[in-house]
């Protein structure tokens, strides 16, 4: 048996949209369940992110440290961002992100992994890159606002933020699934053999 994730979608016989908000909505489906019967399903509809593994030449990762009003904790995450365009080139926006956030640009980009954040209550889905060969970024730095203009930058050691995941002191799920993903890639077959930068996401489908 392929262990391999497949698209299905379950008929829907209504569906309304109770709330919009400026970047994301929450939508209500009435769902028929293979029973038979119809149950309502309550879920956040968004237009997905991308998040950037940025590793340097000392196998350090680039990190930045930000408040996150939901769970009342600054936590230490990769630089991400949203979709904020459909059928956005995750690429260009993974860029745009790096250099937004820490004022760094990479020669050498590839995908780390795809998930699904949350699927039992959002659709968001999020591509992480591993972006190398890390230098600092021509012209003015971005100005920031809100939660980001109190943003902290680091570069840690790669082993350190394992250690950090696994004693239950780093909690960003791109952070944790960017940081293993790069340790299993390393174990595995190797960092070179990780997916073209341009690979296709059918999750969120875009131009190149």
């Amino acid at each position: 048996m392929t262990i391999k994730d497949t698209p299905e979608e379950w008929e829907i016989r209504a569906s309304e949209t109770p709330f919009v908000g400026k970047k994301t909505s929450v939508r209500a489906d009435d769902v028929v369940m293979p029973s038979g019967s119809v149950v309502r399903r309550d879920y956040q509809v968004h237009p997905g992110s991308v998040a950037v593994v940025a590793l340097d030449d000392q196998d350090r990762v680039l990190v930045i440290r930000q408040y996150r009003h939901p769970v009342r904790q600054r936590l230490w995450e990769v630089p991400a961002g949203l979709l904020d365009i459909p059928g956005e080139n995750p690429l260009r926006a993974a860029q745009r992100e790096l250099y937004e956030e820490a004022h760094v640009k990479a020669e050498d980009w590839r995908v780390l992994t795809d998930i699904y954040t949350t699927p039992g209550g959002s659709d968001e889905a999020v591509r992480i890159f591993l972006a190398r060969d890390l230098s600092e970024a021509d012209g003015q730095r971005f100005e920031v606002e809100d939660e980001e203009a109190d943003m902290e930058l680091a570069r840690v050691p790669v082993d350190e933020l394992v250690r950090g995941v696994l004693a239950g002191e780093l909690h960003n799920t791109c952070l944790v699934v960017g940081v293993l993903s790069l340790v299993a890639a390393r174990c595995g077959e190797g960092l070179e053999a990780l997916r073209p930068a341009e690979a296709p996401w059918p999750a969120r489908p875009f131009e190149a």
